[in-house]
Formats: structure tokens, sequence, C-alpha cells
């Protein structure tokens, strides 16, 4: 598969590196030379100096031969004129573009009826506070993701020392719990991600990841310790655009919720644009007014900042000081290892949820949707099964999966199915498919093969 990606900033150089990592023949395009440069010297792709929206750049590209165009620059114009002469050149081409301003937010859901020549708008701001809500409805959950349009969940939470199941191995679960037992798709450990086998057992600090029905997830959840709380009151630090959508989210839900923005002409901004919003001018790691805001009565503090060490640090600080929970902004991959460790448990991160957004678009085979966790280490993907699929008819042992992959439930009438060896996949079951990073390209093979027949 060939993809061409204008644009090697933060985002376009992420996503190139999870691309060559799947040996994917990907092609970086940009007019800033230290950007290429940081590119070439850290991943293996081809890149080009010069404007991605230059007929004479994308033909040196290869544009006509590429399935995938990416359009992911900072600037939402260059990306929407880049896909324009990309569709002018290569009709047949998917093209994907960022788009963060807000001025499109109502045009996000239909974009393809005003911009025909984009196949799929990204905006990485608009997953981010998805997540942050999603996380906010999952007492304890550190990843919450849904397939089959909201019924299934998709959980991580970190198992408490003092949790019944400590101890315990996957194959005497239904043993320890009366009724139908939580699917354990995978186990991180020590930063180390199992694939759990009925030897496994579960062990304190783990961070698990199941499935579960959406509405048995309260019960489900409560077989791991955790009770489910009223949300009544938000802190938000960092009134850019992201905290600007949350609070917007979060006044429709009728949530109080307070912002602390340093930039007093930003201050003057949100507090003209929100209704019921409480817009606070300051400093929102100075401990001062932290404490003035009475800190403790918060049942979340999530730190949205541009400085992720700000926001790394107000969320200790505001934990010690007696918040329940914090939610904090991180960008750099490799910070995501030390979160637990210095006791933040939820992050968010935009270019992971570009990343997501962008997976589902690029998956051969029928994906419906794609979700990377704990910084790209795995992937879990949902896919339907077609009437000429070569898994279906028949046991799931037959079936050979590559190592480190599996399939961790089965969806079939709205009804999940916790897979064994025995069990079928039948014609249109939505796959969910658990897959380490190696794996993922066996599985995406599996699914353009055996799941495509268009």
């Amino acid at each position: 598969m060939k993809i061409v990606v204008v644009g090697a900033g933060e985002v376009g150089f992420y996503i190139a590196s999870h691309l060559a990592r799947e040996n994917k023949d990907v092609v970086v395009i940009d007019k800033d030379d230290d950007a290429l440069r940081r590119v070439s010297d850290n991943v293996d792709v081809q890149v080009l100096k010069g404007s991605g929206s230059s007929p004479v750049i994308l033909a040196e590209a290869g544009i006509e031969s590429a399935e995938i165009f990416l359009a992911v620059t900072n600037s939402d114009e260059t990306n929407l004129v880049s896909c324009l002469v990309a569709d002018i050149i290569s009709p047949s081409t998917k093209k994907l573009a960022r788009i963060r301003d807000a001025d499109y937010d109502e045009y996000h859901e239909n974009f393809k009826k005003y911009a025909p020549h984009i196949d799929t708008v990204i905006n990485p701001e608009i997953e981010v506070v998805k997540t942050i809500d999603r996380l906010m409805s999952v007492p304890g959950a550190t990843d919450v993701g849904e397939f089959a349009d909201g019924l299934i969940k998709f959980i991580g939470i970190y198992l408490d020392k003092d949790a019944g199941l400590v101890g315990v191995r996957l194959s005497d679960l239904p043993k320890k719990i009366e009724g139908k037992r939580p699917l354990i798709a995978g186990i991180v450990r020590d930063e180390e991600l199992i694939i759990p086998r009925g030897n496994d057992r579960l062990m304190a600090g783990d961070l698990v990841y199941f499935i579960s029905e959406a509405d048995k997830l309260s019960d489900t959840l409560a077989v791991f310790g955790k009770h489910a709380e009223p949300l009544r009151r938000v802190l938000i630090v960092g009134g850019g655009r992201i905290g600007f959508r949350l609070a917007t989210l979060l006044e429709k839900k009728s949530i109080h919720n307070k912002i602390i923005e340093i930039n007093s002409k930003r201050c003057a901004e949100l507090a003209e644009k929100l209704n019921r919003a409480v817009v606070l001018c300051g400093d929102g790691s100075d401990q001062g007014i932290l404490a003035e805001e009475n800190i403790q009565d918060s049942d979340f503090v999530i730190t949205l900042t541009n400085d992720e060490e700000t926001n790394i640090l107000t969320s200790l600080l505001a934990k010690r000081m007696g918040a329940k929970k914090s939610i904090a902004k991180i960008s750099k991959f490799s910070y995501f290892p030390l979160m637990k460790a210095i006791g933040i448990e939820q992050v968010v991160s935009p270019r992971l949820s570009a990343i997501n957004t962008i997976l589902q678009h690029i998956r051969k085979g029928k994906v419906l949707s794609s979700i990377s966790i704990k910084g790209e280490q795995a992937e879990v993907m949902e896919a339907v099964a077609l009437e000429t699929s070569g898994i279906v008819g028949k046991p799931l042992k037959d079936i050979s999966f590559p190592k480190g992959a599996m399939v961790a439930g089965i969806i079939r009438e709205k009804k999940i199915i916790i897979p064994s060896g025995e069990s079928v996949i039948m014609p249109d079951d939505r796959v969910i498919i658990f897959a380490r990073r190696k794996a993922v390209s066996g599985i995406e093979k599996i699914l353009a093969v055996k799941l495509e027949y268009f």
C-alpha cells in the first residue's frame, strides 16, 4: 500500500512512523527542511521537499499510484487545497484531511457534501473531547473505546491491590464470578503487553483490558471493584480549543465546570462564548488559585494546556490537594510509561486520537473502527465478516491467526459472544480482533484477503 502524507509536523511524523513500522510505502511532503530532516533521520520513509498543493510535487510523490492521501499540516486551508489538487490528479485515491478550526464544526458530520474531493475529515480535538467524556463516564478507566455503534465497550482499568480478582487464574473466573464473566482481551504488566491465556493470573497493578456489553458495564466494573459516582463538578485547566470544546459539551450536559486560563484576552473570548461555565484568569498550576477554587470539591481536574509538563505537574498537584480524579493531555508517547509510576492513570493524546481515526480508514478489509492502545503497543479492530470470507463457517481453532493476535469478541445481532476455539463466525458478524503491533500486518492480510470481496 502506498500512502502520501502532506505535513511533517508532529501528527505527520507519528503517522509516518506508525505506517512505516507496518512496512507501508510512505512518502512525506513538507516545505520545512528541519521537519523533513527529523522524519528522514528517524523513519524509514521517502521525503520530498515542496508544497503539498503543487501538482508537480504530488506527481513526483506518485499520487496516481497511491491508495491513501493524508493532508495533516497545521493549516486547514493547506489541507483542503492539497486534497482538491490530489483529487484532480488522482480521483481514485482516498483523501483524508486534518481540519481543526471550529468554523468548520457545523459542516464536520457532512463534510463530504460540501467538499466531495475529501473522503474523510480528521479532527483530533473533537476526538480527544469524546475520549475525555468517555473516561469521565467510566469509573477508574484509563482507556475507553466503543464498538458496534456503542453497544460494546472496550475498557482498560488498573487492578487495585484489594480487588477480589487479584491472584485469580483466568480459567477460574467462571467459578469466582456468578453469571457472565468479562472477556479479558489483554493485560499490561510492567509495560509489557500480555495476550492472556487460561493459566495466566490477574495481579495487583495490572492494566486489564476487557470487553463488555454497554448495558452490563456497571456490573462488569463492579467485578473489578470499580463503582460509578455521579459527575457534578469539573475543573478545566487550559482554555484553548480543546478546553473550550470540552466546556461547551459539559454545559450541554448541565455539568458545572470552571476553566482556568492564563491568557487574559483568551479569557475574555471564553467568557463571551460560554453560557454557564465560570472562566477564571490565572495560572492553573498555582496552588493558591486551586485552593481558592476548592479543588477538593472537583470530581475531575482536566489539564489541557499546550505544555504537557504543566499538565502533568498540575494533575499531580490537584490530586495531592484532594481532587478525586484527573486527566492530563499528553503528546509525547515516551511519557506514557511514566504516567502510572508517578500517579497519573488517565491521559489523553490528540496524536493518538488522530492515529486512531486515520487507521480505521486505511486498514484493508471492511474495518469499521480501530483503536491503538498503550502508546501504540497494540491495536483493537472491529471488522465485518462478509459472506465470502475464509473465516466464516469454521471453528476459530482451525484459523491460522498471527502470533500475538486473538479474536476478542464476536457480535451477532447486537449480542456479544465470548469466543472459544469452537466458536464459528457467521456472515455479517462483527469481529473484534486484539493484536500486538507486530501482528497487525498479518491481521490486515487476513482482513484484506478473506474478509474483502469488493
